[in-house]
């Protein structure tokens, strides 16, 4: 994949800000320009919000960070610079001469997104001296989360620009969708525009209030669309005759009165004070920072529930997931047993919002899940990858015995150990420990039995020299460990 060697943010506001933390969390130096006085304390609290909603979205051993490096001009800060994000305030003004000053003094190779979130590229690029390196990269708050990014070009950009900074987001979890035109408010907001005016106008006539407005949108159509969008939403709709038959039946209604959509509401001071107050007393009890982290935790949970959706495929937002780990475990460094003679650190990880139950609780198949997620670690740690199962090689799980042993909860940060019993390397015999890092007091532990396997062969053979050159050290290194406590143990024995 085509890697941002290094991303320059001019503006560091709420959109500005998750950019830096996309660029940063991703592996990538990133500089920063924002001349409010607060913007460094700003920019790490966004910062902070990210890494936890990071470290709840996925267990893929993530680049070492990016440093994060405020500057005191757009000089400063661009130089150097193949990426370059304006996300100063939506005034055309503005953004046209922050887009002009950046144009003077970057690299003529960078490329120079915009954030606006309508102002059609033509329009900011008209003062350019390399306007064909310039379009609109217009993102989804959060950006460190929301992973899409509608890319415009203007008249004088370059085509191959939009495909080269499609291909730079793939590798940072983001997809870049191109549009084959430029349009004012592009295509998101267009669609977001039509349905916060029509809003507007059911609270002003007195059909509902804000909660109830919203309670619509999130407990029906709002769900469909995380997944499916809108027109393959609709094909479903249309039985099995598909989306013609779902026209014909009710294409007839958009010539009928139920919308207000070219009419704009008058925002009266009366209306405001209406919204106002309405939004305080659904949500008023929730500070800002709160009501953002109560966000990320629902997105993490969507987009891991729809990464595991279409037998294991993923769909939407969570494909996408899916795609962004496999390039990260593709990338991460070779793991090494720190001490070869001691229980292995496999697996590091926090209790996720989706793996909590209605206690609060982790759930039971997410204490199994983390030593699955461990027994994978342990395979990559000899050499069992990606390209050793493709190549028709693989250990298959056959037994295991979990003990819960103590309550873990949202967010708790809990780590695994193990250790490898008597194995001859054609079978893998393992006992596991999972602490809670806190105070590194254990939760649970799993005896694991796996088998290698051909898969071509569909049947148990030894593993390939290579494994068993970095396998064979391991086993003998850990035969001189005691036998851990509860091995061998029984369902339901103590002693």
């Amino acid at each position: 994949m085509t890697k941002i060697q290094k991303a320059a943010c001019i503006g560091g506001g709420v959109i500005g800000g998750a950019w830096a933390a996309r660029f940063v969390l991703a592996g990538i130096d990133t500089a920063m320009y924002d001349p409010h006085p607060e913007a460094e304390r700003i920019i790490g609290e966004v910062m902070a919000n990210a890494e936890r909603a990071y470290s709840l979205l996925t267990a893929a051993p993530l680049p070492p960070k990016g440093k994060l490096t405020f500057y005191k001009t757009v000089e400063e800060a661009v130089a150097g610079a193949d990426w370059i994000q304006e996300s100063v305030p939506e005034r055309i003004e503005l953004k046209r001469n922050v887009i002009t000053q950046i144009d003077a003094c970057a690299d003529p190779m960078a490329l120079i997104g915009s954030s606006t979130s309508g102002i059609m590229p033509t329009e900011l690029q008209r003062d350019m001296k390399h306007p064909e390196r310039m379009f609109v990269a217009h993102p989804y708050n959060p950006v460190y989360l929301l992973p899409l990014a509608e890319l415009v070009g203007g008249e004088k950009t370059a085509p191959e620009t939009l495909e080269d900074a499609k291909a730079k987001l793939a590798p940072i979890g983001m997809k870049g969708v191109i549009l084959k035109k430029e349009i004012e408010a592009f295509v998101g907001d267009r669609l977001l525009e039509a349905v916060w005016r029509e809003g507007l106008w059911l609270i002003k006539d007195d059909i509902c209030d804000t909660e109830t407005l919203d309670d619509v949108i999130r407990y029906s159509f709002g769900m469909r669309w995380a997944q499916m969008g809108m027109f393959e939403t609709y094909r479903i709709a249309g039985g099995e005759a598909g989306m013609r038959h779902f026209i014909a039946q009710f294409g007839p209604c958009l010539s009928w009165p139920w919308t207000k959509l070219m009419d704009v509401v008058d925002l009266t001071d009366e209306l405001v004070d209406k919204i106002a107050s309405q939004s305080d007393a659904q949500s008023g009890a929730y500070g800002f920072r709160e009501l953002e982290r109560i966000r990320d935790e629902n997105l993490v949970g969507i987009m891991q529930t729809l990464k595991g959706s279409n037998g294991g495929q993923g769909w939407g937002s969570g494909k996408l997931l899916a795609e962004f780990e496999a390039h990260l475990w593709k990338n991460a460094p070779k793991p090494e047993a720190a001490d070869p003679s001691q229980p292995i650190r496999l697996l590091d990880v926090k209790v996720q919002p989706s793996w909590v139950d209605y206690n609060g609780h982790m759930t039971e198949f997410r204490y199994t899940q983390c030593f699955a997620d461990s027994a994978d670690a342990l395979l990559r740690l000899i050499g069992v990858d990606m390209a050793y199962v493709e190549a028709g090689h693989s250990y298959y799980t056959v037994e295991n015995h979990v003990r819960l042993l103590a309550e873990t909860k949202l967010g708790e940060a809990l780590y695994t150990k193990a250790q490898i019993l008597p194995s001859d390397g054609k079978k893998l015999h393992t006992f596991l420990w999972l602490y809670r890092a806190a105070d590194d007091s254990l939760v649970a532990t799993c005896e694991h039995l796996m088998l290698h396997v051909s898969s071509s062969e569909s049947k148990s053979v030894p593993p390939l020299p290579e494994v068993m050159e970095k396998l064979q050290p391991l086993i003998d290194a850990h035969a001189t460990l005691p036998k851990p406590e509860a091995a061998g143990r029984s369902v339901g024995q103590r002693k």
